[in-house]
């Protein structure tokens, strides 16, 4: 095991990292931006080292920063939690090639499933059911128009290298995909110097379910079940669940297996989601992996009783998943709603600001992951979210009640969050009656 990290992160997701550690017997170690030198995280980790200022290009995306903090904090492996540079094939080379481990798959496996055509066509390999579309590259408008009408429209122009909806446009017919096959790999290749862009049919109100994965070193893997995932704002998720409710045993058991498929096939080790989407005929078809642990992985902790973020440290450095498939069970309902330093009164506009009042819900199946506290700053400089609100229930109808109270309690002020309308989503009869697929809150909430 290792004695000592770097946690290459900032906010909950370090706090979590944190928390496994100290529980494993490993140091933590964490670097800073001038903008979070008060942090929570940075206030109980056992050494911090701040490594620029608040602009995330120079301190938490600056490779050469934080590997001289590994360097000069001495550890073993470096944790990139979620976002920033957790999957960047190119940090997990350098990280190996400084002798230091990286936490998370191989380069190459992030490398060619990262790559949304690759990806793709290993799934095509290993059996795993795909949306109709491109068998890769789309190289030319003409071929994409040719293709779209063979398969039908609407169709979507997807980056091979996209993620957060970027390098995305949908087409109804020959001249929405005119434009936004030119908008799509134009924004593909400023978001991620990457202009490949591909062609798939699109799934009419699909439902969006994802299973939770995990492999070690020796070949040996083993899924957590599944978290839907459907409730998303511009294609960012803002409610997750486990078990997915419209999902029967059979449908379920395929869907893991699909996805067990597909990681062996990459030879993957690590933590890994595979991501479906779901028809209204429970028909599912792949359409990513995420190389990474997953911002909704506490739903998965809650329903399993297995803590992922150990389990990542533990394979990394070097054990072997003594965890059968059938020592995995699935009990009661998890939800989880993110919770966002955004006003959905005006547009989901960004809100930072002190935090002059902060009440964390609790009681019996509530789980909070933040890292705020009274008196801490919401820097505008990162990623919204702010906390993580979790319950679990041994039915939904429970869960969706526990959610509410929670929620009541939260309080946040005076910035404005994503509180108000979770309480809309969740009282809503469609979401309890189970009739949503992803655009529902744009059609149902505005």
């Amino acid at each position: 095991m290792f004695s000592r990290i770097l946690i290459a992160n900032r906010g909950e997701i370090a706090l979590r990292i944190i928390r496994a550690c100290r529980e494993l017997g490993i140091e933590a170690v964490v670097v800073h931006s001038e903008a979070d030198r008060d942090a929570a995280y940075v206030q109980l980790a056992d050494e911090a080292i701040c490594i620029g200022p608040p602009s995330a290009a120079k301190s938490y995306l600056n490779i050469p920063a934080i590997i001289s903090a590994a360097e000069v904090a001495d550890v073993d492996a470096i944790h990139p939690g979620y976002g920033f540079l957790a999957e960047n094939a190119h940090f997990a080379d350098i990280c190996n090639e400084c002798g230091i481990a990286f936490i998370g798959p191989s380069p190459d496996s992030m490398r060619q499933l990262g790559d949304k055509v690759a990806a793709r066509e290993l799934a095509i390999k290993a059996r795993v059911p795909v949306v109709p579309g491109s068998d890769g590259e789309i190289k030319n408008e003409a071929d994409a128009i040719k293709l779209a009408n063979k398969i039908g429209y609407p169709v979507i122009v997807k980056a091979a290298a996209g993620g957060g909806g970027r390098g995305m446009r949908v087409a109804h017919n020959d001249i929405s995909l005119h434009k936004g096959f030119a908008a799509a790999k134009m924004e593909a290749e400023a978001a991620f110097k990457n202009g490949i862009v591909y062609l798939e049919k699109v799934i009419v109100e699909p439902r969006h379910v994802e299973v939770q994965l995990m492999a070690d070193k020796s070949g040996n893997a083993v899924h957590f079940f599944e978290r839907d995932c459907t409730i998303q704002r511009r294609h960012q998720k803002l409610i997750e669940e486990s078990p997915c409710p419209v999902l029967d045993e059979k449908t379920r058991e395929e869907l893991c297996k699909s996805a067990l498929r597909l990681i062996k096939e990459a030879k993957y080790h690590n933590a890994a989601t595979c991501e479906f989407l779901l028809d209204k005929d429970n028909n599912f078809y792949f359409i990513e992996v995420n190389t990474r642990i997953q911002v909704e992985h506490p739903v998965t902790e809650m329903v399993t009783g297995q803590d992922l973020i150990k389990w990542q440290l533990k394979i990394a450095s070097g054990h072997t998943l003594d965890l059968r498939q059938r020592d995995i069970r699935h009990r009661g309902v998890a939800m989880e709603c993110r919770i966002n330093a955004e006003d959905p009164a005006r547009d989901f506009a960004p809100s930072p600001g002190r935090v002059d009042k902060f009440i964390v819900p609790g009681g019996f199946g509530v789980r909070v992951d933040t890292h705020l506290y009274q008196d801490a700053m919401v820097s505008p400089y990162y990623d919204s979210m702010v906390a993580k609100l979790v319950v679990h229930q041994p039915t939904r109808e429970e869960a969706i009640a526990t959610m509410q109270r929670a929620l009541g309690e939260f309080k946040i002020e005076p910035i404005k969050t994503t509180i108000p309308i979770c309480q809309k989503i969740l009282s809503h009869n469609l979401f309890v009656k189970n009739e949503v697929d992803t655009g529902f809150i744009e059609r149902h909430l505005g």
